[in-house]
């Protein structure tokens, strides 16, 4: 199914690896400098710090330069309107879009979209950065660490497609599917205010409908970009899947925090005893977002990265029989105290997903996801993805053995009262699918 679906024709030299966050910054600023007719930018948020005001400032002197720019940013709604975990009071990103708006000659819109009533509940995952007939596709949002705009930074992948076929197709389905809403808001207007629930519910609806149009070919070096939103009918997902299962050799698995659904699970399962070789590299739980170091005051959101080592630590201990065999090899990244974004499959070298989607549970049903598949059956790109793939290893560090993690009992004391609680109120399976 997969090596005869339809996506948009591409030649290998307009696919291009930006590798590093640095790369992925300057790239960024570059195209949005040069930028002649449209810009979009898609991402979970724009956060008001260095970073993200070096960004504002960019697109703000790109419209002063050329008042027709058609400049339009869409970060998720309850993200721009809260603080950073922990932090109380009015704060939230919008004040900061609205105040810089206020003061520009040439303002543009930016916009909130409420994808669900709650955060908890479902986000604006989507990703991309549309500059003209150029797509930056990377699964990072847009804030200091993401950008490296100081010494740290959240390692992801960042690549720049030069396609006008497909910065149009996804410019059209944000237009048709997201901007056309009236739940979508205008963060930038004095009077912008949460959506009612009817207007929430029918846009969730028709979110779940969303795709991208484009003229299809069935052959050849291609790209087919994907959405989904919900269980019923993704095709992101029906698409992670088929990956998966239409694997014949080897395949390539990066994920920041590691929960897969159990039908991605299951899926990975059946092909280590098919044979498959799987290689999987995910962040170490110090170079996990929600890592609190022990010298700084713990609170309960830094219970997550323990829980993601404890989900991994099962899936290993079922699979030990395949790390013995050589089949299922299994790398925890870790640089100093840098942290791991990385999301996205390769199959036997023909087909690459790029993707914002975590590929766990929370992805597969709650949030709005995006991707971009590349087929490449001739393996025109093989090389390219396998440097990548080696670049991202020289900090990985492989596990011989489940017992390499750390058990429940091996954890700080609050992290393990938090987990015991979490255990004595059966609560762990409600948690997997919100993670």
């Amino acid at each position: 199914m997969l090596d005869h679906s339809g996506g948009i024709a591409i030649s290998p030299e307009n696919i291009h690896w930006l590798l590093t966050p640095i790369h992925f910054r300057e790239t960024l600023l570059e195209q949005i400098k040069q930028a002649q007719k449209v810009i979009y930018i898609a991402a979970l948020y724009l956060e008001d710090d260095d970073a993200g005001r070096e960004i504002l400032d960019a697109l703000l002197a790109a419209k002063a330069a050329n008042p027709q720019l058609d400049i339009k940013v869409f970060v998720d709604f309850h993200r721009a309107r809260r603080g950073l975990i922990g932090q109380k009071g009015d704060s939230g990103n919008y004040l900061l879009y609205r105040k810089l708006m206020q003061q520009a000659a040439t303002p543009f819109a930016i916009y909130g979209v409420p994808v669900k009533s709650r955060e908890f509940l479902g986000v604006l995952h989507l990703k991309g950065f549309v500059i003209d007939d150029n797509v930056i596709y990377s699964g990072a949002s847009l804030n200091n660490v993401y950008l490296q705009k100081q010494q740290r930074y959240r390692l992801d992948r960042y690549y720049l497609i030069n396609s006008a076929e497909l910065a149009a197709s996804m410019i059209d389905m944000i237009d048709q599917d997201i901007l056309a809403d009236e739940a979508v808001v205008k963060l930038t207007d004095d009077n912008c205010c949460k959506p009612d629930k009817n207007q929430l519910r029918a846009f969730k609806q028709r979110l779940a409908h969303a795709c991208y149009r484009f003229r299809s070919q069935r052959a050849g070096l291609r790209v087919t970009p994907l959405v989904g939103l919900g269980r019923k009918g993704n095709k992101l997902n029906n698409v992670i899947l088929e990956l998966v299962k239409s694997s014949q050799r080897e395949m390539f698995i990066c994920t920041p925090y590691f929960n897969p659904p159990y039908s991605l699970s299951r899926a990975i399962s059946r092909q280590l005893r098919r044979g498959v070789k799987i290689d999987i590299i995910v962040g170490d739980k110090t170079a996990n977002d929600f890592y609190i170091p022990p010298e700084k005051p713990f609170s309960t959101i830094g219970a997550l990265p323990y829980l993601y080592e404890q989900s991994l630590r099962k899936f290993m201990k079922r699979q030990q029989w395949a790390i013995e065999k050589g089949l299922l090899n299994v790398y925890l990244w870790k640089h100093e105290n840098n942290s791991f974004h990385l999301k996205g499959i390769s199959v036997d070298h023909q087909q690459h997903l790029l993707t914002g989607s975590n590929l766990n549970p929370r992805a597969w049903a709650l949030d709005l996801e995006n991707g971009l598949l590349v087929h490449d059956e001739q393996q025109q790109l093989k090389e390219k993805f396998v440097d990548e793939q080696q670049r991202l290893l020289v900090h990985g560090h492989k596990l011989n053995h489940y017992r390499a993690l750390d058990t429940l009992q091996q954890y700080p004391a609050p992290v393990k009262k938090i987990l015991n609680r979490i255990r004595r109120l059966k609560a762990d399976l409600l948690l997997r699918r919100i993670l």
